[in-house]
């Protein structure tokens, strides 16, 4: 069963070649076997998974196991945020989304790992360690929802929750050899309180198939008064259209990545010319340094404000650095030093980036494809919280791709269509206008068709 997708595992269950109750203990015992060495478990749920489980479950995913990534509160049950300040908290509540997973009929038997509040792109905390790449061990899974690809890439469960601040879905799918899409701002029903400013996090899957993912779109997007889109429904094949691609490799600060991301990336452009796209050279037109300044000033002010609730639980006085990693303390100081006129410029700053992306896709293209990740998997130990905001000057260039289309509140997708020379996932990535999942689904069953990647395995896999 490890090897099948979850429409798979929910169709076997359906024509009752297996039960929920056996798919579940099957994940299980996946999970107890390979998260010794991969470290992907932020908590265990085995109870409430058997109590679920055992209902009579309905929806498109009725009875497949998953995990639930910890930024997302359960009812009832532990959120870490990968943060020491919360190793011992419950959620009292759940939003409208997580109630969405549950009316698919999913089975979540443990929260999956992040960094400290998905503050960075690679899953590594002085809570829990690190969470381990199982293409390469001494590599990142990268983040922030470093856990649930994992969990998919490894054959323990067949799709797993994740959500997309700066590229979170995205890079985590790249690292792991997954598909992974990013939904646009307001596509889906709510996940949390809205972010102040410009509201850049999305909820979504990692998944092992396009047609996985299409489903959880359907099961999660918002539909009726006040939804920001018609609905797309269920995606379920390619379309005959064929579509205006722009290519363009360097990133925002217009640096060059790494030779092997380039040459998948020229690649896939290739393969889209073969099926008879049109891809030429083009960018939308953005300062590239000033975005990424004020995006990480955006960022900044998000870390504040979970310093600001860490300080009013614990107390003014509570030591710091002994509950929250440097990262999450220098992004916080780093807004405070700039001040809220600084971040209110930036926001106007982020404002004219956003139509200036959505104008590139009125006038020149239909889809954007760039790499996913500067480089392939980094190793471990490189850009972790622990490093503080020094690991910017990394990350500006390895994750200079992705954030663009949070700001934009643009639909994006990471598709394993490339590998290095050692073997590990390239992702390749693809983004378009509002709204326009479809278009983008559309073309990743065209790409999943033409050079299909669900029978490549990493080296550990619960296979």
């Amino acid at each position: 069963m490890g090897d099948l997708d979850a429409t798979g595992v929910a169709s076997a269950i359906r024509d009752g070649g297996i039960t929920a109750g056996e798919a579940l203990e099957a994940a299980i015992a996946r999970s107890e076997r390979l998260n010794p060495e991969l470290n992907f478990v932020a908590s265990p749920l085995y109870e409430y998974g058997r109590t679920r489980a055992a209902e009579t479950l309905t929806g498109p995913f009725a009875g497949v196991p998953t995990l639930i990534k910890d930024l997302m509160p359960m009812t009832g049950q532990p959120t870490k945020y990968g943060s020491r300040a919360f190793a011992n908290n419950v959620a009292q509540e759940e939003p409208p989304y997580m109630d969405a997973l549950l009316a698919a009929g999913l089975v979540p038997f443990g929260k999956s790992t992040t960094p400290e509040f998905g503050l960075t792109a690679t899953t590594e905390t002085l809570l829990q360690g690190a969470t381990k790449n199982p293409w390469d061990i001494s590599k990142s899974s990268g983040g922030s929802s470093g856990g649930a690809a994992v969990a998919v890439a490894s054959r323990v469960v067949p799709i797993a929750h994740a959500s997309d601040g700066g590229g979170s879905i995205r890079i985590p799918a790249s690292c792991n050899g997954l598909f992974g899409l990013k939904p646009s701002r307001g596509r889906s029903v709510l996940g949390g309180r809205p972010d102040n400013g410009i509201d850049i996090s999305v909820n979504g899957c990692v998944s092992r198939s396009v047609r996985d993912t299409a489903a959880w779109l359907a099961a999660t997007e918002a539909s009726g008064d006040g939804a920001a889109f018609a609905p797309v429904g269920l995606v379920s094949a390619p379309n005959t259209q064929r579509l205006r691609i722009a290519l363009d490799i360097p990133n925002a600060l217009g640096n060059e990545p790494d030779p092997e991301v380039r040459a998948a990336v020229e690649a896939a452009a290739e393969l889209c010319r073969s099926l008879g796209h049109t891809v030429t050279e083009g960018r939308p037109t953005i300062n590239g340094p000033q975005f990424s300044a004020d995006f990480i000033l955006l960022w900044a002010f998000g870390a504040a404000e979970v310093v600001q609730l860490v300080q009013s639980q614990a107390g003014a006085d509570a030591p710091l650095d002994q509950l929250l990693e440097p990262l999450t303390i220098e992004l916080a100081q780093h807004a405070q030093q700039q001040g809220l006129p600084a971040l209110e410029a930036a926001i106007g700053r982020l404002r004219t980036v956003e139509a200036a992306y959505a104008t590139f896709f009125e006038s020149t293209a239909d889809v954007y494809l760039t790499p996913v990740l500067g480089k392939p998997p980094l190793p471990l130990g490189t850009i972790d919280g622990a490093k503080g905001m020094a690991v910017f000057n990394t990350l500006n260039d390895y994750v200079g791709y992705t954030p663009m289309q949070n700001i934009a509140g643009a639909p994006a997708m990471s598709v394993p269509l490339g590998s290095s020379s050692a073997g590990l996932p390239i992702g390749v990535h693809f983004s378009s206008s509002k709204g326009q999942e479809k278009r983008l689904l559309e073309l990743a069953y065209e790409l999943e068709q033409a050079q299909p990647w669900a029978d490549r395995k990493p080296g550990v896999n619960a296979g």
